[in-house]
């Protein structure tokens, strides 16, 4: 093996190996840093309320004069309902149901007291965007879980309260506040209490859970079931335009910006496949460049080698130590593209801490597994290639 080793030293080319080296580690930190970025990430993007989950447009007619003057109806048909499902991209479809009854709402703390009229819709608990184990409700119980867009509490602590020099609410502490809800209808008034269990990023309404909304319909409303005037649509961003164009054509009109979130979502997508082809096409000409390396130094010592294997050296004695100057390169290659990427990691780490509340970053055990994969696999593919480079040196000899 020592004889062995002096060939090797004697053409080895620093600058060659250099050259993969600096490569190999290039394309290794690219690859596992956006691996561990997509670990990080996951957290947040598998929120109910993140937009790279899946894209949901509210939809809803527009209301034209002859709308107004009651000539039409804004309401969607079953046929239309039907149409939109099988449109490209559109995974499903939910029926807003609104509360055909009178609700007040009224809260009072500090010796102060506000009171309203009220609305309350429902929707599938798969469009959701909040997760929480009160969101139940069965007859008799007098508590009705209520999930309140996001944008309310904006509203009140960045214009009504600033204006009126009243203080600004927590999230923490508007969840803790109960309302007293009155309802009324059929010739029925009953008191419950409104218990807030989320604000909702996706939904600009008031919500309850369906089987309150069915159970209240039928006691205080007509209790038949009407048209849904505003649907939810789930979509997997597929073929967008596709869909967005049918719903120009059919004069719906999308609430809120989930439009421009769609084409976010998918840009982020598509740079993230981005980086990870770049980091693999750069590990892969590394490749190439050790290989080709290994080969020259392999060309040079042929006369040799032929003549090693002639006094009884096998083939697999002579390939030993290429190989394993690859697999100690490729180990320190993954050694160093792992502390870098540890290093990028610290460093974004308190941005995404900035994004969302209660944030835990995703482990380094898929950066760890495929580092030591993409180490084992380069390694593997250039003991088989040096190995059958040396065995055409010995059918040669």
């Amino acid at each position: 093996m020592t004889l062995l080793w002096k060939l090797l030293r004697r053409h080895l080319s620093v600058v060659q190996l250099g050259g993969f080296t600096l490569a190999n580690l290039v394309g290794a930190t690219i690859v596992l840093t956006a691996l561990q970025l997509y670990a990080d990430l996951r957290p947040i993007l598998t929120q109910p309320d993140s937009f790279l989950k899946g894209d949901y447009l509210i939809l809803s007619k527009k209301i034209s004069t002859l709308r107004t003057l009651g000539l039409g109806s804004s309401d969607f048909t079953q046929a239309e309902l039907r149409e939109l499902e099988t449109c490209p991209s559109v995974q499903g479809i939910g029926a807003f149901t609104p509360a055909n009854y009178r609700i007040e709402g009224s809260i009072r703390a500090g010796g102060m007291g506000m009171s309203t009229l009220l609305f309350f819709e429902s929707v599938p608990d798969r469009f959701l965007d909040i997760r929480s184990e009160a969101w139940t409700f069965s007859p008799g119980e007098r508590t009705i879980p209520i999930i309140i867009p996001r944008n309310y509490l904006n509203l009140y602590n960045y214009g009504f309260a600033k204006s009126q020099g009243l203080p600004q609410i927590s999230e923490g502490i508007f969840k803790k506040v109960s309302l007293n809800l009155d309802l009324s209808g059929n010739g029925l008034s009953e008191r419950f209490t409104g218990h807030i269990v989320g604000l909702s990023n996706r939904l600009n309404t008031i919500l309850v859970p369906e089987s309150f909304l069915t159970w209240s319909n039928q006691r205080f409303g007509s209790g038949r079931p009407g048209a849904p005037s505003r649907v939810i649509v789930e979509t997997d961003g597929s073929a967008p335009e596709a869909l967005y164009d049918y719903i120009a054509q059919q004069g719906y009109e999308i609430e809120g910006d989930r439009q421009d979130a769609g084409t976010t979502a998918r840009f982020v997508r598509l740079g993230t496949g981005a980086i990870v082809t770049v980091g693999l096409l750069i590990s892969a000409l590394s490749f190439f460049i050790l290989l080709l390396s290994i080969f020259l130094l392999l060309q040079r010592n042929s006369r040799k080698l032929e003549n090693l294997l002639l006094l009884g050296y096998t083939p697999a004695r002579v390939a030993r130590p290429y190989q394993l100057l690859t697999a100690g390169l490729n180990l320190f290659v993954l050694l160093v593209a792992l502390a870098a990427t540890l290093l990028i990691r610290q460093g974004y780490l308190p941005l995404l801490e900035t994004l969302t509340e209660e944030y835990h970053p995703g482990g380094v055990g898929l950066s760890l597994a495929a580092g030591a994969a993409l180490a084992l696999i380069l390694t593997l593919l250039n003991g088989a290639a040096i190995r059958r480079k040396v065995n055409r040196l010995w059918k040669r000899a």
